[in-house]
């Protein structure tokens, strides 16, 4: 392997030609994520072999022992993939651009602020001193540990406030400052004899001062404070993590309408092996075209013109059609992965293509019969081929638009119900959970499509109106619909904005 100026991994990616053996002192440096590295290096597929001999010229370990352990953790997963006994990289994929942050080979895309020198640590007192008010409020504020009893809350409370409170007060005190607090004002009944605190006939918690535990809780406080100290940054105000939080917002946005305009294509085959038959779905302009004999020579030129690739086994089926991938996106509709662990039991389920086409989209036959399909080509009921091919193209399709959607697709079999990401949805693409986010900000509501997929002409025939409702302190939000009821994510199939018509004098 020859080192070069560039390549075109890493052109695809915006990175220099990177080193292995600088990969190899990252702490997230692994066989696998090396192997990304290696790839990167190469600009091009490699054997197993020729990356375990490129691991031990780089001092990573012997070139035996590298080969095995490659051959064990399965290296054909996003974004590596296998091509007979090669194995090459896809540069688009989203995890191949972040394993090269993790591996040092590029810069974060956001730069940190330079900060300023942090300040000489302030002397705090010693164990022997009383707490002061300021100290306890200090490190209530950022939040106690999870561990410190209600005991220990209790004792620096009546240390900082000279040793007696009514118990209502001292409670009052500590919960103006967080909620996190297992502090309660009948919580001295529970406390064992010899106890720092007594309670005096007047009902007030009196501590004493003399007891040997004081100097203990005051030392873990005053660690805690200087340990709170030292994470204070003053050169992240939340002025500037807004401000930072827009400018990535802002990028995302950008590179989004980057991914927008590009031409998808679905491109589905029969015979898989040596297609006689092809099916071509424009994503975009929502039209399907089927080309039979000698009309693939006609739809390898029209499949040129798109940018994304999207069906399965797309490697193999664009090397039958003479396309060139040097450029494009691939979207494999394949599985995810291959198969489940379920109920405990280490029974396995092998999941297929069909299996998230029903679970995904609600449709019972999805793809048509191998041999069915084959009986209608050797029998040359073209009609009926087009036909089915063209169902299929359709069941394809709206397996992608829902994991666009959804940024994963769903497997429901039996009481299995779960969720698999996808590696053709980027994180910077709209999914549900943005458009829920936009439409709760925005206050309107969404128009979405719920149970099976929508319809091939019609898509919004079957819409419905949906608001966002939001806890008012929390993160979790939910899909209200017309009738009141709560609408489950998972079956929602196309997700769009409600946008009002402006108003005439506008």
């Amino acid at each position: 392997m020859i080192a070069r100026a560039t390549n075109r991994y890493c052109e695809a990616l915006g990175i220099a030609v990177p080193r292995l053996e600088l990969a190899a002192k990252s702490t997230d440096a692994n066989f696998y994520s090396l192997l990304i590295a290696a790839l990167l290096e190469q600009g091009g597929p490699l054997t197993l072999a020729e990356v375990a001999g490129r691991f031990e010229r780089a001092g990573i370990a012997p070139a035996k022992s590298v080969l095995a352990s490659l051959k064990r953790c399965k290296p054909a997963r996003p974004p590596v993939y296998r091509d007979g006994d090669r194995y090459a990289l896809d540069p688009h994929d989203d995890e191949c651009d972040l394993w090269a942050f993790r591996l040092g080979l590029r810069p974060p895309r956001q730069s940190p602020a330079p900060a300023p020198p942090p300040p000489e640590p302030t002397p705090l007192p010693t164990s022997e001193e009383r707490l002061s008010v300021g100290e306890l409020d200090e490190v209530l504020r950022r939040g106690a540990p999870s561990g410190w009893s209600a005991l220990r809350i209790a004792i620096l409370v009546l240390d900082a406030h000279g040793g007696a409170m009514r118990a209502e007060d001292a409670v009052a005190f500590v919960r103006a400052r967080t909620q996190w607090s297992p502090l309660r004002s009948d919580d001295a009944q529970y406390w064992r004899r010899g106890s720092p605190i007594r309670v005096r006939d007047d009902g007030m918690w009196e501590l004493d001062a003399g007891h040997g535990t004081i100097s203990t809780v005051r030392r873990a406080l005053r660690e805690r404070l200087a340990l709170v100290r030292r994470w204070d940054r003053p050169d992240l105000s939340p002025e500037m993590i807004q401000a930072r939080d827009r400018e990535v917002e802002a990028r995302r946005a950008a590179h989004a309408a980057q991914l927008a305009v590009l031409r998808r294509v679905i491109l589905h085959g029969f015979p898989p092996e040596e297609p006689r038959a092809l099916v071509m779905l424009d994503v975009g302009r929502h039209e399907i075209a089927t080309f039979v004999g000698a009309e693939l020579a006609r739809a390898g030129q029209m499949a040129e013109a798109f940018d994304v690739l999207v069906g399965l086994n797309l490697r193999r089926l664009a090397g039958r059609l003479g396309l060139d991938l040097e450029g494009r996106r691939l979207a494999e509709l394949s599985p995810p992965q291959k198969t489940l662990t379920i109920d405990g039991r280490r029974r396995t389920l092998k999941i297929t293509t069909e299996m998230l086409i029903g679970g995904s989209c609600g449709i019972g036959r999805s793809l048509g019969e191998p041999a069915r399909m084959q009986h209608y080509l050797d029998n040359g009921e073209m009609g009926k081929l087009r036909r089915r091919l063209e169902a299929d193209a359709k069941s394809l399709f709206a397996l992608y638009e829902y994991g666009r959607l959804h940024h994963a697709v769903r497997m429901r079999w039996g009481f299995v119900d779960t969720m698999f990401p996808v590696p053709w949805a980027h994180r910077d693409e709209p999914s549900l959970g943005s458009l829920m986010r936009q439409a709760h900000e925005a206050a309107c509501p969404l128009e979405i499509i719920v149970g099976s997929a929508p319809g091939w002409e019609a898509p919004w025939a079957r819409s419905v109106i949906a608001r966002v409702l939001k806890e008012e302190d929390g993160w979790r939000s939910w899909l209200i619909g017309v009738d009141g009821r709560s609408i489950l994510t998972e079956d929602v199939r196309r997700a769009r904005m409600v946008v009002a018509p402006e108003s005439p004098g506008s």
